[in-house]
């Protein structure tokens, strides 16, 4: 990336060993491809990829960063990957992402989301090498109210549906661990700042996930089949990938310095547009954007999720001086261009390598980002 492995993020993850676990997943393959053209020292820690094909093998990641295969659950395995490795930085996304799969298997939604954070928190406490973690939750760890205006930090978490409430504990662990075990506390000034981050639904190429609107979409539009909308009306907070990963960059590059305690603490990243974005209009704007196309909607609804969620990002805007930089049209044009991409290699018969175009992306939401002035870019 020119230039942006000298500027983005102050220079923080130059030449740092940073562990990244679900390096394998969709938000952690897009990372990871980040933090190594940053120049950081990536080592990821997963299961095997959870979609096939997926982000991960498609930009032949495991060529790229030191890939250790590991469950969160295991918590001796996880502590012997950070003693070997030592990282100054961990990135936890490792999680089961999906909402209507947490139906169907909750006691592994609780152990994975709750029991693998509190694993990764007391790896990180029992460590000398970590000083900047951040853990990824949800947007959906709040409590939902239905309400038309964003949720902020401050409000109630909760959560009817087990995903959403394994979010929610998983918050609660971190904010326990933060207070009972302070960064910077002990005579040595050892210890790891922490924080927590909630991001909207987000979009982008190489997510193959299943029963997540826009790759079922894809799924549809590149097999000639129309899409079948479960929800036409739910209102998300849509956003591109790599607008919450600026913000979680941006984050841990702050919790590393000296000052660092003062962003220990859980924080919202959502889109640039206010206004609410039901599933139809992003749906229409996909086909618009392939060129062809059709859906079905409400072909298979449903009630397990709520119609509506909005994230609130003042305290980043204040505080980190973060801001999103695409326009809902914008990420899905960026979406729409990686799976055009795929699609012509592999009816080309081509070994799909995916690495060059996401960087290329990541390029252009930095450069995109430096002319909106944006604090991490510059």
């Amino acid at each position: 990336m020119t230039d942006a492995r000298s500027k983005a993020f102050g220079g923080a993850f130059e030449d740092l060993p940073v562990l990244v676990t679900g390096h394998t997943g969709f938000k952690g393959s897009w990372l990871s491809i980040w933090l190594n053209e940053l120049g950081a020292s990536v080592i990821g820690y997963s299961l095997d990829p959870p979609t096939v094909p997926s982000n991960f093998e498609l930009s032949h990641l495991a060529e790229r960063v030191a890939d250790v295969r590991g469950d969160v659950r295991d918590l001796q395995t996880l502590r012997q990957a950070i003693e070997k490795h030592q990282p100054r930085v961990v990135f936890h996304l490792a999680a089961q992402s999906i909402v209507l799969e947490s139906y169907k298997t909750p006691k592994e939604t609780f152990d994975v989301n709750v029991g693998g954070t509190v694993n990764v928190l007391e790896a990180v406490r029992t460590t000398q090498s970590v000083k900047a973690l951040v853990c990824v939750t949800s947007d959906k760890c709040y409590e939902n109210q239905g309400w038309i205006w964003g949720y902020r930090e401050n409000d109630p978490l909760g959560g009817h549906d087990p995903y959403s409430a394994s979010k929610a504990m998983a918050e609660l662990a971190v904010s326990s661990y933060r207070r009972s075990f302070p960064s910077r506390g002990d005579s040595e000034g050892r210890g790891a700042t922490v924080a927590s981050v909630r991001a909207g639904n987000v979009v982008g190429g190489g997510d193959w996930g299943p029963r997540r609107l826009v790759p079922d979409c894809m799924r549809a539009l590149m097999a000639g089949q129309p899409i079948r909308l479960r929800n036409p009306h739910h209102v998300r907070p849509w956003q591109h990938v790599l607008e919450p990963l600026s913000g979680y960059l941006w984050l841990a590059a702050k919790l590393l310095r000296e000052d660092g305690e003062r962003f220990a603490e859980a924080w919202n990243f959502g889109p640039l547009q206010l206004e609410a974005i039901s599933t139809e209009e992003v749906v229409k704007k996909v086909i618009a954007l392939w060129g062809d196309g059709s859906y079905i909607a409400g072909a298979t609804p449903s009630e397990a999720e709520p119609e509506r969620l909005a994230l609130n990002w003042d305290k980043a805007a204040n505080r980190l001086s973060w801001r999103p930089v695409y326009t809902a049209e914008e990420a899905l044009a960026a979406t729409v261009e990686w799976y055009r991409l795929y699609q012509t290699q592999t009816a080309r018969f081509e070994p799909a390598d995916m690495y060059g175009l996401c960087v290329d992306q990541i390029r252009e939401y930095t450069e995109h980002a430096r002319k909106l002035g944006a604090e991490w870019a510059t």
